[in-house]
């Protein structure tokens, strides 16, 4: 399959996943980084960025 970059930008770009629920947001880097954003499900504050496979 053939991967276009603008592909990969809309897909991975300030998408965050949740530690505790595992659930997805999409929020600037920013924002996670000052610990302004929580998590929709379970209120948690610890995020991961999404791997690229």
């Amino acid at each position: 399959m053939v991967k276009f970059h603008e592909a990969e930008v809309r897909r991975f770009r300030n998408v965050f996943i949740c530690r505790k629920c595992k659930s997805k947001i999409k929020t600037p880097n920013i924002k996670i980084i000052q610990g302004k954003v929580r998590c929709r499900r379970c209120g948690s504050r610890q995020f991961k960025a999404v791997r690229k496979k």
